[in-house]
This record gives structure tokens, C-alpha cells and sequence, in this order.
């Protein structure tokens, strides 16, 4: 399951890192070139619940492996794109099959894992995400930049069908739920908490990728790194990823609000910190790890959270996970195409990226509290309840 993560953090991140070299073939400014990263979210955000409602009795496994399918043709797709528009409708195709892969993934984890271990368990299929930001966009960004970025979309396009056989071959069965319904499933999004969930992951989030989106100009024209030199920043950023997601995991089985808490009000210090101060090559290198570590405190904490308060339909509150994450991935990108062009400059959306942080901390305080007054008025309910 790690493999297609694996993968899908490729495609996802791969993007971001080729922006200017894929702007300038299709003659296209570098915010409309971020448009691109947004296409491949609103996939995520439209295919995430469509695809689990759609098949709610299809058997895990199975699913499993047509979505890994599913996300090497939209690549391959993608990788022959003749024109802007055709790469936009080729990278919202791509998108379709992550959140559903990433809910489906997250459902089997936690379903063969004991009950004390769900958060390593899953975060451990998201480390494939972020072990792809630290070998997989690398490689892809110095291979897009060696022969061109069309490369990179091939090279996820071999991974993906890499993972379908690999599924298909290793991952147990896991039954599906007794009386699993397409409504049942609906019934989840009777949960306030889950629309805050939803709220805290799109909002948060979205100020890592405000950041991450123009990765390569900030290095290079901001911080003096040459463009040779980014691939090994991206390395960096993803291998900031992989320690934030590992200990955002053991944290989660701790805390899962201590871990949403921490995560954010760490990224939104970070980041205003970058916008201050990312003015040279090590500084910038430094700061930019920091956020990494810090965004990823939050996404194991974010996926088992939603699984508990989703519980009549699972795989429809998992997969809302990352179109969470993705509605946060094209807020970001959006927010720092904005104040980019509005001639704020590139370290303009490290202090936009803040304030999104903020706002995400404030949904979880929200969402805290809400908890801890349905969980006192219920304990007050049975301390007054007659006994027989």
C-alpha cells in the first residue's frame, strides 16, 4: 500500500518542483502554471467521495488495485498532454483516484493493525507519501529537468502499476462492512466533528502547500540556490516529511489533538519564520525543513481522527481525508499565486501560509472543545440516571 502512496506523493509533489520548466513550454505565466496543482486537488476533492460512494461493497483489495490502475493512466495521460488545457483536464483525471486510494488504504490499516497501534499503522501507509517527497519528487524534478518533465509522469505511471501487482499479490483481504450502503456511508456527514475535521486538514494544510507550490523560484530567486541544487532541497523537505509523519504517528496514539495542536501552531511559526527570514541558501534550506517536519505532525492525528467520527461509514470519512488535504493543496497554491502576482514577492506566501495555519489551529480548538462538552454533558446524563 506504501508503494502507491509512494506514487501518488510523486505525482502530487513532482508538479511543483517542474512549474517553471512546464510553464515555459506551454508559454504559460508561473501562476497560471500553478493552476495545474490545482486541477490534480479539485480531482482529489471530486474522485475521493464519488468513487467510495460509488462502490461500497466492493471488495478492499480490489479497489485498491484499480485505483493504483487508475493513477497510471491518468499520469500516462498527463505525460502526453499536447496542450495547457489538455494538462489541466489530464492532471484533474490523476487526481480522481488518490483521496479514495489513501481512505480505502487507511480503512485496511487500521482494520489489520490492533487497536492500539491505528495511528502508526496508517501513518506508515502515508510514509509512502513522504518518502516520495524525499526520493521520489527529487528524482522526478532532476529527471524532468534532465529530459524533460514529461518524464516525471512516466516514471509514476511504471510505480503505479508497480503497486496495483504488488497489492493485488500481498495485501490481505479485509471484509467489507456488514450492511455497507452507499447512504450508510452518507450517514457519516451527520457529524459536525467531521466537517471540522474536514475544516482543520483543508484550512491547515494549506499553508505548507502556500509554501511548497513555489518551491523551486523561492530557492532559486529568493534564497541563491541554484536550480541544479533543488532537487537535493526537495529531498530535504520530503525527508522532513517522513520524520514528521513518524512522530506525528506515535503522537497520534497518544493524543490526537495533541498532535493536530502541536502540528499547526509549530508549521505556523515556521512559516512566518521563513517569510522573515529565508534570505539565504542555508537559512532558507533550514527554515524550509521545519515546515516539513511541522506540516506532517498532523496528517496521521487528521486520518484517525476521521475514522473515529465516522464510524457508520468509515471509508467515505477516510477518503474525505485527503480531499481535505487537497482542497487545502489548491487553497495554498492559490493564496501564493495571489499575493505573487500582486507583486508581494516569493516569501509573500510563507506569511499567507501562517495565517491559513492559524485558522486550521482555531477549528481544532473549536472542534476540542466541542468534544469535551459532549463528553461532560453525557458523563453528567449517566451520573443522574436512575439506577434499577
Amino acid at each position: 500500500m506504501a508503494i502507491g502512496s509512494f506514487a501518488i506523493g510523486t505525482t502530487e509533489f513532482a508538479t511543483m518542483g517542474l512549474l517553471p520548466r512546464i510553464g515555459a513550454d506551454f508559454d504559460a505565466t508561473l501562476p497560471e502554471a500553478g493552476h495545474l496543482v490545482s486541477a490534480y486537488a479539485l480531482g482529489v476533492v471530486v474522485g475521493a467521495p464519488l468513487i467510495v460512494l460509488a462502490l461500497p461493497r466492493a471488495p478492499r483489495t480490489g479497489m485498491l488495485v484499480g485505483l493504483a490502475v487508475a493513477l497510471a493512466l491518468g499520469n500516462a495521460f498527463s505525460a502526453i498532454a499536447p496542450t495547457m488545457s489538455t494538462a489541466l483536464v489530464a492532471r484533474f483525471v490523476a487526481g480522481l483516484p488518490h483521496g479514495a486510494y489513501f481512505g480505502i488504504a487507511a480503512v485496511v490499516a487500521a482494520a489489520i493493525s490492533p487497536p492500539q497501534r491505528r495511528g502508526r499503522s496508517v501513518s506508515l501507509v502515508m510514509v509512502g507519501l513522504t518518502v516520495a517527497t524525499t526520493l521520489g519528487v527529487p528524482v522526478s524534478t532532476a529527471l524532468g529537468q534532465g529530459v524533460g518533465w514529461r518524464a516525471a509522469y512516466w516514471l509514476v505511471t511504471v510505480v503505479g502499476l508497480l503497486a496495483a501487482v504488488a497489492i493485488w499479490r500481498w495485501v490481505p483481504p479485509v471484509a467489507v462492512r456488514a450492511g455497507a450502503t452507499a447512504r450508510r456511508e452518507l450517514s457519516a456527514l451527520r457529524s459536525p466533528q467531521l466537517w471540522l475535521a474536514v475544516g482543520i486538514g483543508a484550512i491547515g494544510f494549506g499553508g505548507m502547500f502556500a509554501v511548497y507550490s513555489y518551491i523551486t523560484p523561492t530557492m532559486t530567486d529568493a534564497a541563491g540556490i541554484a536550480e541544479s541544487q533543488v532537487p537535493w532541497v526537495l529531498a530535504l523537505f520530503g525527508a522532513g516529511m517522513t520524520v514528521g509523519t513518524v512522530l506525528g504517528g506515535r503522537l497520534a496514539d497518544r493524543s490526537i489533538f495533541g498532535a493536530i495542536f502541536t502540528g499547526l501552531g509549530a508549521m505556523a511559526v515556521t512559516l512566518a519564520v521563513f517569510g522573515a527570514g529565508a534570505t539565504g541558501p542555508a537559512r532558507a534550506v533550514l527554515l524550509v525543513v521545519f515546515v516539513a517536519v511541522a506540516s506532517q505532525f498532523i496528517g496521521p492525528a487528521l486520518q484517525t481522527r476521521l475514522l473515529d467520527v465516522s464510524r457508520e461509514g468509515p471509508s467515505l470519512g477516510a477518503a474525505l481525508h485527503h480531499s481535505a488535504l487537497n482542497i487545502g493543496n489548491a487553497l495554498g497554491a492559490w493564496v501564493g499565486g495571489v499575493v505573487i502576482a500582486a507583486g508581494y514577492g516569493l516569501l509573500a506566501p510563507a506569511w499567507a501560509g501562517a495565517v491559513l495555519a492559524v485558522a486550521g489551529l482555531g477549528l481544532a480548538v473549536v472542534s476540542w472543545a466541542l468534544e469535551r462538552r459532549a463528553g461532560a454533558m453525557a458523563r453528567f446524563g449517566q451520573a443522574i440516571e436512575p439506577t434499577a
